[in-house]
């Protein structure tokens, strides 16, 4: 690794913070337990997410609701926006069983029902280039790694690498370079990509001036932060964070 100073940093910028009331317009599955959802409606403009990585909170009414204030009342799970314009929002959600409210919801909630949009209330943005990437994550990190992929310039030194269940549970993504699934069958979440990256040694390093982004069950992140150690990068050139964690319904992803 180069002793020259960084061609990227990672900056933090306010959002401002505001509720939107939408609906469900359509689902699409892209695997048997992930689906993707466009979110409508008029509230919809001015939304804006400046980094990949970005978390808003999606409020899941268990059924018809009166007001706003009702449905600022509803159970709430933190999610990455996928895409949006003027009026619409795309959201990615991995469906596994059927316990919590958001999956339930994502999985069967009837076309046209209700649900609350909050945020982001702020964005770690990458400015600069980064001289090489190297992406990793479960499901949950599918959509942060669609965003950061999309900005890979052609050529570019990167490595993806995304933990799932088994080949029928790949999901499609667009990428300059091969994503490399990892499949952990019926081990537990987050395990078989810890592995993957013990298994990379300091001279693995995907290039210079890497930018890493790990993102997955929390147990991963001790094996992201020895990673960023044996390739000498600094814990400010990268993003390593649990986005959930086994046994709470309830965790918030540091941001």
């Amino acid at each position: 690794m180069s002793d020259t100073k960084s061609g990227f940093t990672i900056e933090r910028r306010g959002l401002e913070l505001r509720f939107r009331s939408v609906a469900l317009a359509s689902r699409e599955w892209l695997t048997p337990d992930y689906v993707r959802v466009r979110l409508t409606g008029s509230d919809l403009a001015g939304f804006s997410s400046l980094g990949a990585d970005d978390h808003m909170r999606l409020f899941f009414p268990a059924g018809p609701v009166d007001s706003v204030e009702e449905l600022r009342m509803a159970p709430s799970r933190e999610y990455t926006p996928l895409a949006w314009g003027e009026d619409w929002l795309d959201v990615e959600f991995a469906v596994h069983g059927d316990s919590g409210v958001a999956a339930p919801w994502a999985a069967t909630a009837a076309i046209g029902s209700a649900i609350g949009v909050g945020g982001p209330r702020g964005s770690a943005v990458l400015t600069g280039t980064p001289g090489s990437w190297f992406l990793a994550g479960d499901e949950t990190a599918i959509p942060a790694i669609r965003r950061f992929a999309s900005v890979i310039p052609a050529g570019a030194p990167a490595r993806i690498l995304i933990e799932t269940v088994d080949t029928d549970h790949e999901v499609e993504i667009a990428a300059p370079v091969e994503v490399e699934w990892v499949l952990r069958g019926s081990a537990p979440a987050g395990s078989a990509l810890i592995a993957a990256l013990e298994q990379l040694g300091a001279a693995q390093v995907v290039g210079d001036d890497p930018f890493v982004f790990i993102a997955a069950e929390q147990s991963v992140v001790r094996a992201g932060r020895a990673l960023l150690e044996r390739w000498s990068v600094e814990p400010a050139q990268a993003v390593v964070k649990g986005y959930w964690k086994r046994g709470e319904a309830e965790y918030h992803a540091p941001h």
